[in-house]
């Protein structure tokens, strides 16, 4: 069957299925502002719905097939633009009839825009199409960079626009549709995605997949994979290689408990089931919150279920970002901010507030570093970005993290936590799929909770949050008391004098973090071999302890953590990680010899965006 007759098929049984409502919403939204990241004219032509049929390469490390669009052209336009980053097309048909199409020169970050003739009764526009060698959002493993070095696997980070690297579409965050997808793999293995999924491997390596729910293209998510599935309750699992899948069902307990806590704060789960997947090491950020199926680091594996709250803060945007989305990059802080808001609180209900305490301490610390590195003057440093003609990630900072979560910290401070919990389950169940622009958001909480009430105004002081730089003076500071006896510990340990182990042996996570984090550096050497003798740090399998104390090994010279530290940037692909033990090596000249040579050995096992930002600090670039 030649690919028109095909193509002319799946129209037909497109169409059927957009009819029944069961399978498919018609709903679709568009954020009413102007989107700089992307190439396309979805500001006029609505594309409503998805269908998708690829098939995934190992050989030739390609995506390849095509994808269909139900399009709107209400305002009848004779052009339909889209997405694509370095992508070859191969042909592009219109209502079933071969069309011609242009390919545009590449723009700087942007990709080229995919240019189609249509008529005002367009109603389905087909594209054949493959990948390309440098699809940014494809990370192709072979099989001795996974966990069980037996299959080779993919998977995707679509966020921030690199979906158009591997479908072509209309890629800006307040540009939502359905999809569905047919997915072909090589037999044994499995495929994920952000939809309905399946729970074994079947034997033809056909995988079907709907998502009813309208999402923008950064949440469009695949993987491939050997990957076994492990039940934790009626709606929420993990997925992981077979050699890891008993620790992560056993890391992941709780996860229901996560979603059951969420729904008492801010509403129901509305996406149906909650599965997390755990990826091989090299996954450049902690975790993706595709919808129904977070991707997550494998550093959050701790044997001791002490860093899950990072499924939290992904379980948190099921709310905040999948069900309510910042209309464009520059409004990014409505999503993070949000979220570490929401993670805080989601921590809080299920380890209480001295725990939730260092959290917010760490917080503020976080807050810091980003503005001494950026520049308390610098417009980076407000919530409200401009990253017209800039590369998106530019904006992908602590800033929107932590000055975003500080600034909805301070709004429940001020207006009291039973009025602010009474607001955001309002403002979620009002916005819900659809997008939002920060003065939109603004606009929304003045009316719904600050009701103008100047004495509230003048005391949050929006202004200097939103659209001034730096850390404001009123930004919540809270100094937990669990801290103060770490403090306590620190002095003694300076003193010479030992550290009581019983106390240590509770502290958490933050408490280790904060205890090398405020130690002098560097330490002697000395220093350090007594801290390692007594705590076994270079031994550690807590990611988080492990970077601060790799990273004051470098600064100390101590040379008995750097073969563990060694195995540590080569099993490890989280940027997190990465750039804080880059950056420390590249002070000194034997420093920079030895990242010069472990980039070298390891740089394939890290993701395009991981190596991207590796790139910058080794090579300048």
């Amino acid at each position: 069957m030649n690919k028109i007759a095909r193509s002319i098929i799946v129209i037909c049984l497109f169409f059927s299925a957009c009819r029944n409502g069961n399978e498919t919403k018609s709903d679709s939204s568009v954020a009413d502002v102007k989107d700089f990241h992307t190439l396309s004219n979805a500001d006029s032509i609505i594309l409503k719905h998805l269908e998708l049929d690829i098939k995934v390469d190992f050989d030739r490390k390609q995506i390849s097939g095509n994808a269909t669009w139900l399009i709107d052209n209400k305002h009848e336009l004779k052009t339909l633009k889209l997405d694509t980053y370095d992508m070859e097309i191969d042909s592009v048909l219109v209502d079933g009839k071969l069309a011609a199409f242009k390919l545009d020169s590449t723009v700087k970050y942007l990709g080229s825009a995919l240019e189609i003739p249509i008529g005002p009764d367009s109603r389905y526009i087909t594209v054949y199409y493959k990948t390309g060698k440098d699809a940014i959002a494809l990370q192709w493993l072979d099989p001795q960079q996974t966990h069980d070095k037996k299959h080779s696997f993919l998977y995707t980070q679509s966020e921030s626009i690199y979906a158009r690297s591997w479908i072509p579409c209309a890629d800006g965050p307040g540009i939502r549709f359905t999809y569905r997808a047919r997915v072909e793999v090589p037999k044994g293995l499995m495929a994920l995605m952000s939809a309905r999924n399946p729970q074994y491997v079947n034997d033809s390596g056909i995988y079907h997949f709907g998502m009813e729910i309208p999402v923008p293209a950064y949440l469009m998510a695949l993987a491939v994979g050997d990957i076994n599935f492990s039940k934790i309750d009626d709606r929420t699992g993990v997925y992981a290689e077979p050699g890891m899948i008993e620790k992560a069902r056993y890391e992941f307990e709780d996860v229901g408990k996560m979603v059951s806590t969420a729904e008492k704060l801010y509403g129901p789960y509305r996406w149906g089931r909650y599965d997390v997947l755990v990826l091989p090491p090299g996954f450049p950020i902690g975790g993706m919150e595709n919808p129904r199926l977070t991707f997550c680091t494998p550093t959050i594996i701790a044997g001791d279920r002490s860093l899950v709250n990072l499924v939290a803060h992904e379980l948190a945007h099921s709310w905040s970002g999948n069900l309510v989305t910042n209309a464009t990059w520059n409004d990014f802080w409505l999503n993070e901010g949000f979220t570490n808001y929401f993670e805080r609180r989601i921590t809080e209900a299920m380890m209480g507030e001295t725990f939730i305490e260092m959290s917010w301490a760490q917080s503020y610390e976080d807050l810091q570093i980003a503005v001494n590195e950026l520049g308390k003057d610098n417009k980076d440093t407000w919530l409200k970005l401009d990253l017209k003609g800039r590369d998106p990630d530019d904006g992908l900072t602590d800033i929107a993290y932590e000055k975003g979560s500080l600034f909805l910290k301070l709004i429940e401070q001020t207006v009291g936590r039973e009025r602010m919990d009474s607001f955001l389950r309002k403002y979620f169940d009002e916005h819900a799929f659809k997008t939002i622009t920060t003065e939109e958001f603004l606009a929304y909480m003045d009316k719904n909770l600050i009701k103008g009430d100047t004495a509230v105004q003048n005391k949050i002081n929006i202004k200097a949050w939103v659209y001034g730089p730096g850390i404001p003076q009123n930004c919540p500071h809270i100094f937990p008391q669990r801290f103060v006896v770490v403090d306590s510990a620190i002095k003694s340990f300076i003193a010479g004098k030992p550290v009581d182990k019983q106390t240590a042996s509770a502290w958490s996570t933050y408490e280790w973090v904060h205890f090398l984090r405020n130690m002098p550096k560097p330490l002697s050497a000395a220093q350090m071999k007594r801290l390692d003798d007594n705590y076994k740090f270079t031994k550690t399998g807590n990611s988080e302890i492990a970077d601060v104390w790799f990273v004051m090994s470098i600064a100390s010279d101590y040379k008995a953590a750097f073969a563990a530290m060694d195995k540590f940037l080569s099993s490890v692909g989280r940027r997190k990680f990465l750039e804080p033990l880059y950056t420390e090596m590249m002070k000194t000249t034997n420093g920079k010899k030895m990242a010069e040579e472990l980039y070298l050995k390891y740089k394939m096992n890290y993701h395009p965006l991981a190596q991207a930002s590796i790139d910058k600090i080794i090579l300048g670039k």
